[in-house]
C-alpha cells in the first residue's frame, strides 16, 4: 500500500549497477566483494514501520509476541530509514527475507512473484531501497522461493478451478483431481514442501515452469539487485537446473551472488562453483555454537535436525578438528564466499539459545567474525534481541524500548565489524591454529588461530571454558613477530626466551595484530 511519490531506482542510471555489468567476472568465478562483505539479514515484517507506507487496520502491536498469521506492519521504507543505524554496525550487505506479494506474514508462500508486496510499500518502496543503499556502497540480496508457490499463486489458482483443463496442469506435480488445497480428510493429490497443503510444489522439469522461475531470477538481476539468497535448493532435483539460473542471472550483472540454504555439508553445490558460490553456512555455526556457548545451551531451543550439531559441548581440540574438516571440503575461494552466521529466522536467537549469558554471546561474534567467509548478524542480535524457534524467533526490532537493549554486546559488535573491516587477514582464507596443537589435545578450552600472511596477521584467542587458561605459543609458531598489539579483548601475554605464555580470563577473547620483527 505505497501512498508518496517513489523515486525509482533505475539500473541504468545508477553507478552501481553499471559498474557490476562491466565487472567481467566468469561466471564461474565467485564475486570479489563477498568475501569483504558484513551482511545483516532483515525479516522486512518485524524490523521497523514508516508512515509513508499505508497501513491496514488488523495488526498485532508492535512489542506483543509474534504469532504465526498475524502482521507487524514493517516494511521497505522502515529499513530505509534505519540505514544509519545499519551503516553505523559496518553493515555492507542486506539479505532480506522475502518481499514478493504473500498472503503470509514470512512471504515464503509467493503470490506474485513479479510484484513487492503492498504492505511492505510496493515497487517504488523497494525502488527507494534499492537506490538508497547502492547510494551508499550498501548491497541488497534477496530470497528466492523456487522450489514451491502457494496456494495464491495464480497459474496454481488456475489449477484449482480448471482441474485437468488449466493449461498449468503441467506445473506443479498432480496425482489426481480434484485437488483438495485446504480440508485435511482428503488426500491433497498434489506434491507440497513438507506436505504442507499451501505450498504446490512446482514441476521443475516442466519447460514452462522452469523457463517462468528463469525469468524471475532475470527480472529482478535487472532490476539492480546483488545477489540471490535461494531456499531449499537441494530439493529442486531436475538435472542443469541451478547451472542454466546462474548462468542467466549471471549474464545480466557477472558479480551478482548466489548462496544456497544448504545446511549439510555443501561441496557438491558451491564446490567448482557452477552452481552456487557459497552457502548458508550452518555447519560452521553449529560448532561455534557447540563451543563457545557449551554447556551453557538451552536445550529446549535446540532444532530437531541432525546437521545443527549445537550439542553436545565440545572443547578446543572438537571445534579445531570440525573447522578443519569443514573448510577441508571447500577450495578457499568457497569458504570466503559462505555466508556465516550465528542464528536466522529459522533457529533460535543465540542470546536465548545461550542462556542469556552475554559472554557466550560475544565469544560467538568474535569467533564469528573472525573466520573465513562473509558473516552475517540477524537483526536484533546486536542488541541481544532474545527468541526462541519459529515465531518467536522473529520478534519486532524494539526500536523504542531502548532499555531493553544490550548495550555492551551492541558495542561489542560495532567493534569487532571494525576490526574485521580494518584488517584483511581476517577477510582471507589464510588461517594456522596455534592452539590447541595437533593430536587429542588436553580438553583445553583456548582456542587460538593466526589468520592473514606478512603484514597482515592477526591472531584470535578464545576461552569457551569457566576457568582461567595459561597456554603457552612458541616463538617458531609465530616467527618474525614483535611484541603483540592487543586490537580488541583482554589477554595478559608474557614474552618469555622461547615462548608467548598468554593467560585467558574465563569465557573471554582476544585479538592481537602479529607485528614484524624489528
Amino acid at each position: 500500500m505505497d501512498t508518496g511519490d517513489a523515486r525509482r531506482h533505475d539500473p541504468e542510471r545508477c553507478d552501481h549497477c553499471r559498474e557490476n555489468r562491466s565487472a567481467g567476472t566468469g561466471l564461474t568465478e565467485r564475486p570479489s566483494w563477498v568475501g569483504d562483505a558484513v551482511f545483516y539479514q532483515i525479516f522486512p515484517d518485524r524490523f521497523a514501520r514508516s508512515e509513508r507506507v499505508k497501513k491496514p487496520l488488523n495488526l498485532e502491536p508492535w512489542a506483543a509476541a509474534p504469532t504465526f498469521h498475524g502482521y507487524k506492519g514493517g516494511d521497505l521504507r522502515g529499513i530505509v530509514d534505519h540505514l544509519d543505524w545499519i551503516q553505523d554496525l559496518g553493515v555492507t550487505a542486506l539479505y532480506l527475507n522475502p518481499i514478493f506479494r504473500s498472503a503470509s506474514n514470512h512471504r515464503y508462500h509467493t503470490h506474485d512473484y513479479f510484484t513487492v508486496d503492498p504492505l511492505l510499500g510496493g515497487d517504488a518502496a523497494f525502488a527507494d531501497l534499492l537506490g538508497a543503499c547502492h547510494a551508499r556502497g550498501v548491497r541488497v540480496v534477496l530470497d528466492g522461493v523456487f522450489n514451491h508457490a502457494s496456494r495464491g499463486f495464480f497459474q496454481f489458482h488456475d489449477v484449482l478451478e480448471n482441474g485437468e483443463g488449466s493449461p498449468y496442469r503441467g506445473w506443479f506435480h498432480i496425482h489426481d483431481f480434484p485437488l483438495h488445497p485446504y480440508s485435511q480428510a482428503q488426500p491433497a493429490n498434489y506434491e507440497a514442501w513438507w506436505g504442507l497443503r499451501a505450498l504446490p510444489k512446482f514441476n521443475t522439469d516442466d519447460p514452462e515452469a522452469r523457463e517462468f522461475l528463469m525469468r524471475v531470477g532475470e527480472h529482478w538481476a535487472r532490476t539492480g539487485i546483488d545477489g540471490w539468497r535461494l531456499d531449499v535448493p537441494e530439493e529442486i532435483t531436475t538435472a542443469g537446473f541451478w547451472e542454466e539460473f546462474r548462468e542467466r542471472v549471471r549474464a545480466i550483472n557477472p558479480d551478482l551472488y548466489t548462496v544456497g540454504e544448504i545446511w549439510n555439508p555443501a561441496e557438491a553445490w558451491i564446490g567448482d562453483g557452477t552452481r552456487f558460490d557459497g552457502t548458508m553456512n550452518y555447519q560452521l555455526t553449529a560448532a561455534i555454537i557447540a563451543f563457545a556457548v557449551g554447556s551453557r545451551l538451552d536445550h529446549s531451543l535446540r532444532l530437531d535436525n541432525p546437521a545443527y550439531a549445537v550439542a553436545p559441548p565440545i572443547d578446543a581440540a572438537g571445534y579445531r578438528d570440525r573447522i578443519a574438516q569443514l573448510l577441508d571440503r571447500y577450495p578457499p575461494e568457497a569458504a570466503t564466499a559462505n555466508m556465516n552466521l550465528l542464528d536466522s529466522h529459522d533457529t533460535a536467537r543465540i542470546t536465548s539459545l545461550a542462556s542469556g549469558d552475554r559472554s557466550s554471546v560475544i565469544t560467538s561474534l568474535v569467533l564469528l567474525l573472525t573466520s573465513p567467509g562473509a558473516p552475517c548478524v540477524y537483526y536484533g542480535t546486536e542488541i541481544g534481541l532474545h527468541g526462541g524457534q519459529d515465531p518467536d524467533n522473529r520478534r519486532a526490532f524494539p526500536w523504542d524500548d531502548e532499555p531493553a537493549w544490550d548495550v555492551e554486546l551492541l558495542k561489542a559488535v560495532r567493534e569487532l565489524v571494525a576490526i574485521r573491516t580494518r584488517h584483511p587477514g581476517l577477510r582471507s582464507s589464510d588461517r594456522r591454529v596455534l592452539w590447541p596443537t595437533p593430536g587429542p589435545g588436553d580438553a583445553s578450552m583456548v582456542y587460538a588461530v593466526e589468520r592473514g600472511t606478512g603484514p597482515e596477521r592477526v591472531v584470535v584467542i578464545v576461552n569457551a571454558g569457566d576457568e582461567r587458561e595459561t597456554q603457552a605459543v612458541p616463538y617458531d609458531v609465530v616467527p618474525d613477530a614483535g611484541p603483540l598489539e592487543l586490537l580488541w579483548g583482554a589477554a595478559d601475554a608474557e614474552f618469555g626466551e622461547n615462548q608467548i605464555r598468554m593467560s585467558m580470563a574465563p569465557r573471554s577473547a582476544a585479538i592481537l595484530r602479529v607485528p614484524p620483527a624489528g
